[in-house]
């Protein structure tokens, strides 16, 4: 109750309804470097890994960021995902590959 009062008194109704918020930390990825980052995102080549990207981080601006930083800028806020192949056996065989393609697709139930 006295902090209500104190707040009406040094500045009225209109005191007591203001809303404040904290100014936060800064960002830790610079406006420049997130461009550059999407950039990279976007181009075929991309990253192997969350770990390159650090790396690339700071190697290419100067920033030492930490791993789970950069997962949770590349995977929620640029709502990017690292699309790297999975390895295929050179031994496979090209031929039997597609047949059995085309026998799973027949039972398929849409």
């Amino acid at each position: 109750m006295t902090r209500w009062l104190q707040k009406y008194r040094s500045g009225g109704l209109y005191e007591l309804l203001s809303i404040k918020k904290a100014p936060g930390a800064e960002r830790k990825i610079h406006d420049a470097a997130i461009a550059a980052l999407k950039e990279e995102l976007t181009t075929g080549k991309g990253f192997s890994s969350y770990g390159a990207i650090v790396e690339w981080l700071k190697l290419e601006h100067g920033l030492n960021i930490e791993y789970a930083t950069v997962y949770a800028w590349v995977r929620y806020r640029l709502r990017a995902k690292l699309k790297v192949p999975r390895p295929q056996s050179q031994k496979q065989d090209e031929k039997l590959v597609s047949e059995f393609k085309k026998n799973s697709e027949s039972f398929l139930i849409v």
